[in-house]
């Protein structure tokens, strides 16, 4: 296994940009309002890629109504991440309950794909 400097790959100093996780709660039982939404929302998302890295719901098993979602953002700051949050259509039109966002520090040097 190859040796990495944790600290600079968790750094960014070169960079302008921070990554944050986002974690979502969505309202109990707001599984009908979700879908009312959801295409709103997804083409918000396409149109979000550029700060929006990773996006998807999040259940408690596949076939399961999601109870809300986690997001990596590529931000300047937390603050633009709270205001991208602000213009998603599913926190627009009341969906989310609540959100938690975390300063993300990547552990391995190779780019996420999937």
């Amino acid at each position: 296994m190859a040796e990495h400097d944790f600290a600079v790959l968790t750094a960014n100093a070169h960079e302008d940009w921070t990554l944050f996780a986002v974690r979502f709660h969505d309202k109990p039982g707001a599984g009908e309002l979700r879908q009312q939404l959801l295409q709103a929302h997804l083409e918000w998302v396409a149109a979000q890629r550029s700060m929006l890295r990773v996006a998807g719901s999040l259940r408690t098993s596949s076939d399961a109504t999601p109870v809300g979602a986690l997001w990596v953002v590529r931000a300047p700051d937390k603050a633009a991440v709270e205001a991208l949050i602000a213009t998603d259509p599913f926190t627009t039109g009341g969906l989310r309950a609540g959100w938690d966002i975390f300063h993300w520090s990547k552990a391995l040097p190779e780019p996420v794909s999937f």
